[in-house]
């Protein structure tokens, strides 16, 4: 009875390391070949640019900000003969949604008729070259990167309820460059021997709070061959954060403290009218 026990003992312990044997992983040679990362090769020609500054504080006495943007042509060789390089730098406030109107005079006075939702159109926006713009940038490379006015206009929002939507940006475009808010600056844009450039760009008084965005291209025979852009914070700081985030979170105390100081600089006059009077 031993002996037979011992027996199948060893018969199992046979079949274990057997099976174990046929379960292990094959060898080295089994495994495959490991992956080799491809890394693309830099362009010849990249944007190495910095700000003069990368916020904007809106305080009460603000009445506008100038934003310098330079920097130099990164080069891994020589520059390629033909058309010269060309610098388009531009500046982008945060999109907004914005309904465009269309009036009609109607027994004798003009009333709101039909209207468009455009998605996102920018507060503010500048282009500016070194040459003019049609001679720098092919219609396609435009079309992928939306660097001109027109295509920094984006989508509709909502269905679409008028014939022609051409009418009502157009409209949007011709305001707001009318305004000073959308503008092309030819040839304010300085490059040196192709290697250094600036760009001043001016920023008005009525700016939005956001996050802005300076970009600037390098363009070689109509195409884009390199681009960096970098961001710009634009808010309110002081006295001026502090009532505008009341207005906004508050509405009411922000009515009721606006209504107290009307009632007391409109008192105080009256006094001082009347001190002036009796003297």
């Amino acid at each position: 009875m031993t002996a037979r026990l011992l027996i199948a003992l060893a018969l199992a312990a046979l079949l274990g390391v057997a099976a174990v044997s046929a379960q292990s992983p094959a060898g080295p040679e089994a495994e495959g070949p490991e992956a080799e990362s491809v890394e693309a090769a830099p362009p010849p020609e990249q944007v190495v640019a910095g700000l003069s500054q990368d916020a904007v504080a809106i305080t009460t006495n603000f009445t506008g900000s100038e934003i310098i943007i330079y920097g130099a042509v990164k080069r891994t060789a020589p520059p390629p003969s033909g058309d010269p390089l060309g610098v388009i730098v531009t500046l982008q406030g945060p999109p907004q949604a914005v309904r465009v109107r269309e009036k009609e005079r109607r027994f004798g006075i003009w009333v709101n008729t039909s209207s468009l939702v455009i998605a996102a159109a920018p507060d503010f926006y500048v282009v500016a070259t070194n040459a003019p713009l049609d001679r720098m940038l092919l219609p396609t490379e435009d079309v992928v990167h939306r660097i001109t006015i027109p295509l920094a206009v984006r989508a509709f929002a909502g269905p679409v309820e008028v014939a022609d939507t051409t009418d009502f940006t157009e409209a949007l475009l011709r305001i707001r460059e009318d305004q000073g808010r959308y503008r092309l600056d030819e040839g304010s844009v300085t490059l040196l021997d192709e290697t250094l450039f600036r760009a001043d760009i001016a920023m008005p008084a009525n700016l939005s709070e956001g996050q802005y965005k300076a970009s600037i291209f390098f363009v070689r025979e109509g195409r884009v061959v390199s681009a960096y852009s970098a961001p710009i914070l634009v808010q309110k700081v002081g006295l001026e954060r502090w009532l505008y985030r009341l207005s906004l979170e508050q509405p009411f105390w922000y009515g009721l403290m606006s209504l107290a100081f009307a009632v007391a600089a409109g008192w105080g006059a009256s006094a001082a009218f009347r001190a002036i009077q009796r003297k």
